[in-house]
């Protein structure tokens, strides 16, 4: 578990987090850059959940994120150095997403002392290429065509952090 100023970020609860996160997850800008369509039904949004809560202890740590009680989002690592997040699109705009990112890579490189922290995104997620850049991630790389999400082919750009570069920006 993680607080910050302003956020809970917790173990996923699959039961309880289904229908917040599905509210989520079934929108379209929500999931617009997401590796996935839109949720259609709630089966799919508790398989994620499942999936997220199955996470093995040494292999990733992915949280649900709260503001005031409500759940908002998701952040994480999926699997180590991997970082993912999702937040609804109702409060884009209001820093959260910079809090609790902020929050999961300083856990990645205190806790569980990660030599480097990853993220794939779409090149057209332009407020996530600037949230990563205000962290201190760089650019690594890009690559077409490496995700199918529905019928869509989409391009990654690759950022990376490692845990000197964060040392030498909090220090």
């Amino acid at each position: 578990m993680i607080r910050t100023a302003r956020l809970l970020l917790r173990p996923v609860r699959p039961q309880d987090d289904l229908a917040a996160m599905h509210g989520i997850m079934r929108q379209p800008r929500a999931m617009a850059y997401w590796s996935t369509p839109p949720h259609g039904d709630e089966a799919a949004t508790a398989e994620f959940l499942g999936n997220m809560a199955e996470i093995p202890l040494l292999e990733g740590e992915d949280f649900i994120v709260e503001h005031e009680s409500r759940v908002i989002g998701k952040a994480g690592f999926y699997r180590f150095p991997d970082l993912g997040y999702m937040f609804d699109p109702t409060v884009w705009g209001q820093g959260f997403a910079r809090e609790a990112v902020g929050a999961v890579v300083a856990r990645g490189f205190t806790v569980h002392h990660l030599p480097r922290i990853q993220a794939d995104v779409d090149p057209r997620n332009k407020a996530s290429i600037r949230l990563l850049e205000r962290l201190g991630f760089t650019e690594t790389h890009r690559a077409a065509r490496t995700w199918l999400v529905g019928e869509e082919w989409c391009d990654s750009v690759y950022f990376a952090l490692t845990r000197e570069e964060w040392d030498q920006r909090i220090a």
